[in-house]
């Protein structure tokens, strides 16, 4: 069923019961554990509802999961996993469906915060099937990449390797990355063009309308960030004004609402799509998808 047929019950609001609903859980995220699976049954049956099919498994194996959900013609599909599995997972679903609930079991939980607030995943996906509501989410792509809450590119990219580092309990490798990461971000030069406006950053930024705070849901523009940090001091002072006030706030920071915005560099470009790590080109074309995928959430959230 396309998310347009979805039986509506007032506004945005629709009919859960009668759909094909699929369940994937990534076993190898930090919130899934060994009840996860029976959870996720016990609370769709409390709401009269039950999966066609539930996936679980970890690696490449949620690879293939993402792809069987989106091979079933499922109408729903609840996703348990972190940043990696539910940007992959809201790419395949895309535009015609099928909805997408992207509860939070991974470290960053980037996407289900904005959807679900500090829920965990269990009061998420309970809040969800009680009051569901279809929340169509613009994202963003990047040389053909997906990303639906924000794009970092430049140095400060890698700090993720030195987060996975902390998580896998290597602080000689966490310092040894996070310096690196700092070197590059001071010494490797991003050329922008916002519109008509084109300068040298060390970094760039965009976000997306779900995490911006200066977008609604809804407006069809990007929010893109290019910050001029030329030495210590400068990034001394954004690290504050980030902690403190706002870092839009900050001199370094030259700000744009756009709908495409070019990246250009001598070196392939890194960048973290949504949590993820990757390495562009050293040309990197960001533009808007509009309702790139419709998620699922609790009316009391949207509101």
């Amino acid at each position: 069923m396309a998310v347009s047929a979805l039986r509506r019950i007032g506004g945005d609001r629709v009919e859960l019961r009668g759909l094909r609903i699929g369940a994937l859980l990534n076993t190898s995220s930090g919130s899934c554990d060994v009840q996860a699976e029976e959870d996720v049954e016990a609370i769709l049956r409390s709401e009269g509802l039950s999966p066609v099919r539930l996936w679980c498994g970890a690696g490449a194996e949620v690879d293939q999961a993402v792809a069987d959900a989106k091979a079933h013609d499922l109408d729903l599909l609840i996703v348990l996993g972190g940043d990696g599995t539910i940007r992959a997972a809201a790419e395949a679903c895309g535009a015609s469906g099928p909805l997408l609930a992207p509860l939070p079991g991974g470290t960053m939980n980037m996407l289900p915060k904005a959807l679900y607030g500090d829920r965990n995943w269990r009061e998420a996906l309970k809040a969800t099937l009680a009051e569901p509501q279809v929340q169509p989410v613009h994202g963003a792509d990047a040389n053909g990449r997906r990303f639906f809450i924000a794009a970092i590119l430049g140095g400060p990219s890698r700090m993720a390797e030195a987060r996975e580092a902390m998580r896998e309990h290597d602080l000689a490798g966490a310092v040894e990355k996070g310096v690196a990461a700092l070197r590059q971000a001071l010494s490797t030069d991003l050329r922008y063009r916002f519109g008509n406006r084109a300068d040298v950053a060390e970094s760039v930024v965009v976000l997306c309308p779900l995490t911006s705070r200066q977008l609604s849901d809804d407006e069809d523009v990007l929010e893109a960030a290019a910050f001029k940090v030329e030495g210590p001091g400068d990034a001394l002072r954004l690290a504050w004004n980030a902690t403190f006030r706002d870092w839009r706030a900050d001199p370094t920071v030259e700000r744009a609402k756009l709908r495409t915005a070019d990246i250009e560099s001598d070196q392939p470009i890194p960048a973290l799509l949504d949590g993820e790590t990757f390495e562009l080109d050293r040309h990197v074309r960001i533009e808007l998808a509009p309702e790139a995928f419709h998620a699922l959430r609790p009316a009391d959230e949207a509101a």
